[in-house]
């Protein structure tokens, strides 16, 4: 499990750092200000999770049961969150208009809060004081 979730926040951290290569050199000139920082922030919440990742894949604090919830949380928040917001953000540039999905990005934006309160609940339940974090 643990090399699965390492993968999976090196895919999103380096996505991520191409993405804001894309946006700072390919999409500048296209996008409005407003849509150049809305894509910018799908972009900050996919690095901030994929540090969550890294932290899930090394902690040794919590089950392997669940770490895999906590990663099936993060991937479809990051997917349907930051996803949506980059198909917003660009929207302008597509002969689609991508507005039919924009009640998706809270969706996903639920997810990855349900994953960062689960990682709570399951270091709040922790009882060991063998481990401290």
């Amino acid at each position: 499990m643990d090399r699965k979730i390492v993968l999976l926040a090196s895919f999103i951290g380096g996505l991520g750092v191409v993405l804001g290569a894309f946006a700072a050199h390919g999409l500048k000139p296209l996008l409005s200000v407003s849509a150049l920082e809305s894509f910018n922030t799908g972009i900050r919440y996919q690095m901030y999770h994929a540090f969550l990742l890294f932290f899930l894949a090394t902690t040794t604090h919590i089950t392997a049961k669940q770490k895999s919830i906590l990663y099936t949380l993060i991937l479809i928040g990051v997917l349907v969150f930051s996803g949506s917001i980059y198909v917003l953000a660009t929207n302008d540039l597509t002969s689609f208009n991508f507005k039919v999905i924009g009640f998706v990005t809270p969706i996903g934006g639920l997810f990855l809060i349900a994953s960062w309160a689960l990682l709570f609940v399951y270091f709040f339940r922790k009882k060991s004081k063998s481990h401290p974090i």
